[in-house]
């Protein structure tokens, strides 16, 4: 039995398809996730965007980041199914560890209050 861990993975989509095919592809990638016995917990399209170099002869690259709990024995099926997609340009799968994690929500959370507080302040003015 597989230990269950928080995982994080950055992929690069190509950003010559169109919108629904992009779509179609980050959510191949979440059930890949979910059906080898992960969880999301978050995930966040960054959009399209310039890449620092080109990659595959592509300049520029829809950037999805998700957050995932699975088995540690999902993430070389995971890099798999990366590699075997030809839509997938790039693609990076790191172990969280739970205090980077919680890290991450504090922060999330601090910056949200912040946003609120400045929105409280713009209206009294």
């Amino acid at each position: 039995m597989s230990v269950r861990r928080l995982y994080e993975t950055t992929y690069i989509i190509n950003a010559a398809l169109e919108d629904g095919d992009v779509e179609s592809v980050a959510k191949r990638v979440s059930e890949y996730i979910e059906n080898h016995g992960g969880t999301i917990v978050e995930t966040n399209r960054w959009g399209r965007r310039r890449l620092g170099y080109p990659i595959k002869k592509k300049f520029n690259g829809y950037y999805v980041h998700c957050i995932f709990e699975a088995p540690s024995n999902t993430i070389p099926l995971l890099e798999r199914f990366f590699v075997l997609d030809d839509n997938v340009l790039r693609h990076l799968t790191l172990q969280l560890t739970e205090k980077l994690h919680q890290f991450r929500k504090t922060r999330a959370i601090a910056q949200a209050e912040r946003a609120a507080a400045l929105a409280a302040a713009s209206d009294n003015k």
